[in-house]
Formats: structure tokens, C-alpha cells, sequence
């Protein structure tokens, strides 16, 4: 039952899916009409704009292809080029020793740089100092009592 279901959902998902695109779709196409008021006192002016620019763009407006592009045996040249130095770099690469002799000795060393860095007093805040500041935050943010708006006899 719940395959069936499942598979008329689709269908019905698919058809309002189309239906309402078209609908949307003709929408637009009703926007673009050229629908003008001929007695409107704007007629004159949009009739003339719009003939002024019937034919407007012409491909003379679009600009031409550039004509200093590389030949394909310049790219051929410049890929192979990039594919020698990669293949040098990766050489070099293989070439380095990538094991870590002493962990104390580098932690030690990551330490000292991370401990000559000035610290922003900010950063030293604790999340219990943080707290008090956004409680007395609030404390002062709450509301004044309401006037009394009755009358004085």
C-alpha cells in the first residue's frame, strides 16, 4: 500500500511540478508583450523608443574573438612544461625524510613559538568571567517599572 501511495505522489508531484511551470512560464510571457494604451498620453514617447531600438543588439556591438590566443602546440608546449616541474617537485618531495626523530624536541620548540606570541586579553577571559559580564548584562537590561497612566484627580 505504501509503494502505491509513494509512486502516485511522484506522479502527481511530477505533473503539478509541470503544470505549474508553464503556468509560471506563461506569466512571464504575458509581461513581456507590448501591450500599450494607444490613446495614453505616454503612447507617442514609448512607440518611438521602442522603434529606436527594434533591431538593438546587432552582432556589430558584440566584441570580436581576441586573435592573440596560443596556438595548440603553444598549450601542448606550456602543458608539458607543467607536467616536467611537477614531475621534478614530486622527485624533491620523495626525496625528504618524513619521519619526526624527536616529538619532545618539537613540542617543546611549538611551544616556545606559541609562548612568544602576546595573547589578546580577550582570549583570557574564562567562560566563568564571560558569564558574569552577560549576567549583568542582563541585570541591566531589564525594564523599568510602568508609568501609571491614570489620570491625577
Amino acid at each position: 500500500m505504501n509503494a502505491l501511495f509513494c509512486k502516485k505522489t511522484k506522479l502527481h508531484l511530477v505533473a503539478l511540478t509541470v503544470l505549474g511551470g508553464g503556468l509560471a512560464l506563461s506569466g512571464c510571457g504575458a509581461a513581456f508583450s507590448a501591450k500599450t494604451d494607444p490613446n495614453g498620453p505616454l503612447a507617442p514617447r514609448i512607440a518611438a523608443l521602442v522603434d529606436a531600438n527594434r533591431h538593438y543588439p546587432r552582432w556589430a556591438d558584440f566584441p570580436t574573438a581576441p586573435q592573440d590566443l596560443p596556438s595548440p602546440t603553444q598549450i601542448a608546449a606550456n602543458v608539458r612544461s607543467l607536467e616536467g616541474k611537477g614531475a621534478a617537485l614530486g622527485g624533491e618531495v620523495s626525496r625528504i625524510d618524513w619521519t619526526l626523530d624527536d616529538a619532545e624536541a618539537l613540542a617543546a620548540r611549538t611551544r616556545a613559538q606559541v609562548g612568544a606570541v602576546p595573547t589578546s586579553p580577550d582570549s583570557l577571559q574564562t567562560a566563568d568571567d564571560i558569564e558574569a559580564l552577560a549576567q549583568s548584562l542582563r541585570d541591566r537590561a531589564k525594564a523599568p517599572p510602568p508609568i501609571d497612566r491614570r489620570p491625577i484627580p
